[in-house]
């Protein structure tokens, strides 16, 4: 009933997943993202325990292998599960269960791995990819909003579109951005709104909060604004 990517951003470190689907509340159930661990989308008939327990394994230091392994071994519905995992270094395993709905299937390239299944046919997974890579000179969030809406035009969820999310964690324990989209006519060209939207004032704030690094981060106002204001004004003319 989905289709997702997990990808390691070359340079960052940074993870993120992007997904969509005919279904309520897709961002609530499919990504699970431990900065620093890996990353997991848990889709088809979803098992959200591959999620949770797929991370503390990746914290664990298990192999994303050992990982999807682990998951499936006492798992009675594993046939009707699709699950795909990406570890800090940008490796990724994945398993479709043999009673996922047709079209589905996963493959992955260099630094990310795509998982699909209620398909439109193969070559959404084959568009979403080939955009991923084409893009790469946009910034990570776009980058992979853009290779969905190609997985999309290819014909996307074979039932239509109903909801869509993007997560993406740095070196923080929580993410950098987390947006859902949870019922939308077209949730895909919402999402990319609302990281537009992310890009006004949100992104730019965020450098100022508190961080492992410096756990007081920056409170003065003034001086928060001033440069919120150079980020947003130097964006404006690229």
């Amino acid at each position: 009933m989905t289709w997702s990517i997990i990808a390691r951003e070359e340079g960052t470190g940074r993870l993120g997943i992007a997904v969509a689907t005919k279904f309520f509340a897709v961002g609530a159930l499919v990504p699970h993202i431990a900065s620093g661990a890996g990353a997991i989308a848990t889709q088809a008939l979803v098992n959200v325990l591959y999620g949770t327990d797929g991370l503390h394994l990746l914290r664990a230091g298990l192999s994303v292998a050992e990982v999807i392994d682990r998951l499936i071994a006492h798992d009675e519905g594993r046939d009707h599960r699709q699950v795909h995992v990406m570890d800090a270094c940008g490796h990724s395993a994945a398993h479709t269960g043999a009673a996922c709905v047709s079209w589905c299937g996963h493959l992955a390239g260099d630094n990310f791995s795509l998982a699909g299944n209620m398909l439109a046919g193969p070559r959404v997974l084959e568009e979403t990819a080939a955009a991923y890579v084409a893009n790469d000179s946009l910034p990570f969030a776009r980058r992979l909003i853009s290779a969905m809406a190609a997985g999309e035009a290819a014909g996307g969820d074979k039932r239509g579109k109903q909801s869509a999310a993007l997560r993406i964690h740095g070196e923080e324990e929580w993410a950098e951005l987390d947006l859902r989209i949870d019922d939308h006519a077209d949730p895909l060209a919402e999402l990319a709104r609302l990281e537009a939207v992310s890009r006004q004032y949100f992104v730019h704030m965020r450098k100022f909060l508190p961080s492992r690094r410096d756990p007081a981060g920056v409170f003065d106002r003034r001086i928060i604004e001033a440069e919120i204001a150079r980020a947003v004004a130097a964006e404006s003319e690229t």
